[in-house]
């Protein structure tokens, strides 16, 4: 049964109960202290179902604009995706191509939907592919990002200098589960795009650092993008009743901007102090090195959307409150003797905004969580999260 016919006989049932209410309180034969306890009881039950209804009505659609809002957003982070300058795959953790842009497609020379099911490893050399499979099962035993020099075959073409930049990815268990790879063809690049960027201080050092306090409202310009040096940049919209709602959390290393949107309403707030450098979006078009620097970072804010996305699907308000203390504990958590201490505190009117629910709801679901030891507070009132999984 959906949502509107529920209300429709919710109503039909409360109807019929004031109607025999109330013509059993004026039948002249039956006495106002017969009528029975149970039926006053039922009668007033009904008028509570009736609201619960449709306050349940209210909240799906909301839920359903926000899930729609979140969609808009991870497609234009895909379509970014695509149209990366610098080749683009999503491998399982034996090399085996799950996913691939287009510029991947022509860089190796085969369609994406011949790509796809396909070893990584049959694009390179054969003598330096037993090195490419050790540096894989190396990778996949640490957290850090592998850079490799390697000669690449086109699919009935000719060879070219590749360079990889291959990351893990992992589940909540600290398993692998797929690499990331940039695939870059260096032959006719100067020497300085061939080197592998260690530092972002390398690009970033020479602009000036615009500063943001703690509440501020950060200026969007659609010809600019914000690179996060230092702090976290809250990522909000507004639905049509007038709430906020978190779409996003810009961490130190990542970026955010209003081009890179496709929300009428797009809001960007510090949640701490924040220092920030701005990018002009024709500096990226003109500068390849740029383009290769930025795409992990935008990668990154294309999987935290994803992950805000798979929170508004969850029914239940404590499913979302879960992923989303989670997803918290990914992004700014720091180790602590407690547990993992949030670095960054948040109210309730913001943890309510992203789990799409009131504030007295996640209040009381918080207390309960507090009660159970499953989470705690410092003097500052951040969150601490004790073997919360």
């Amino acid at each position: 049964m959906n949502i509107e016919k529920f209300i429709q006989r919710a109503e039909a049932l409360h109807k019929r109960l004031a109607d025999l209410y109330q013509t059993a309180n004026v039948l002249p034969w039956i006495p106002a202290d017969l009528l029975p306890q149970a039926f006053k009881e039922l009668y007033n039950t009904s008028k509570i179902v009736q609201l619960a209804a449709e306050e349940l009505y209210q909240q799906n659609e909301e839920l359903l604009q926000t899930r729609d809002w979140l969609e808009a957003e991870r497609q234009r982070y895909q379509e970014l995706f695509e149209l990366a300058p610098d080749g683009y795959l999503v491998t399982n953790t034996e090399g085996i191509i799950q996913e691939a842009n287009l510029t991947a497609a022509k860089l190796l020379n085969v369609s994406k939907h011949f790509l796809v099911g396909k070893s990584m490893i049959n694009f390179v050399l054969l003598e330096e592919r037993q090195q490419i499979r050790n540096e894989l099962v190396q990778l996949s035993q640490s957290d850090r990002v592998k850079e490799l020099l390697v000669r690449l075959q086109q699919h009935y073409g000719e060879f070219f200098d590749a360079a990889l930049t291959v990351a893990v990815v992992r589940n909540h268990q600290g398993k692998a589960i797929s690499l990331r790879w940039i695939v870059r063809n260096i032959t006719e690049r100067q020497q300085f795009e061939s080197v592998v960027i260690k530092n972002d201080n390398n690009l970033f050092n020479t602009r000036p650092i615009h500063k943001h306090s703690k509440g501020e409202t950060i200026p969007l310009n659609p010809l600019v993008i914000w690179y996060v040096c230092q702090g976290l940049v809250k990522l909000s919209t507004y639905s049509e009743t007038g709430e906020e709602l978190l779409i996003g959390l810009a961490t130190a290393g990542m970026v955010f901007g209003s081009s890179l949107t496709s929300l009428n309403i797009y809001q960007a707030t510090a949640l701490s102090d924040v220092e920030l450098v701005s990018i002009y979006a024709s500096e990226i078009a003109a500068s390849p090195n740029l383009s290769h620097t930025l795409l992990p970072k935008i990668n990154q804010r294309l999987q935290q959307t994803e992950s805000f996305l798979v929170i508004c699907g969850k029914r239940r308000v404590q499913e979302r409150l879960q992923h989303l203390l989670q997803l918290l504990k990914r992004e700014v958590g720091e180790t602590v003797p407690e547990g993992t201490r949030l670095s960054v505190r948040f109210t309730h009117e913001d943890i309510a905004s992203a789990c799409c629910t009131t504030r007295v709801t996640i209040t009381r679901l918080m207390g309960k969580l507090q009660e159970q030891g499953v989470i705690s507070f410092d003097l500052k009132k951040h969150i601490i999260l004790k073997d919360f999984d």
